[in-house]
């Protein structure tokens, strides 16, 4: 089974610190047909992307401009977003988990 794992995890506010996969999909991903894994794969190496992070200028994913109607980052602890720019609140994954938590 294919894994994003990098064997650095810790729970960083809902959030793995080493491949960023949010508490829930880490439970799920055994339960996870084989598709499913691949295209959170895929999202997670930004190989399938919604946008690019206004931070880092990297690929990032957004559930909800994919057409859902949440997002993964629904599932995290709250985030001081306060030094950012409205235009820079849909971050990628990794400058996400960097924000310090509320």
């Amino acid at each position: 089974m294919a894994t994003p794992c990098k064997a650095a995890c810790k729970n960083e506010g809902g959030m793995c610190s080493g491949c960023f996969r949010t508490m829930d999909e880490l439970s799920a991903w055994r339960l996870m047909e084989e598709e499913e894994r691949d295209d959170k794969m895929q999202q997670l190496t930004g190989s399938t992307t919604t946008h690019v992070c206004p931070k880092c200028g990297e690929a990032a994913y957004c559930d909800i401009s994919a057409g859902h109607d949440t997002c993964w980052c629904f599932e995290l602890d709250k985030r001081d977003t306060s030094s950012l720019e409205k235009s820079q609140l849909c971050l990628c994954r990794k400058c996400l988990s960097a924000l310090p938590l509320e």
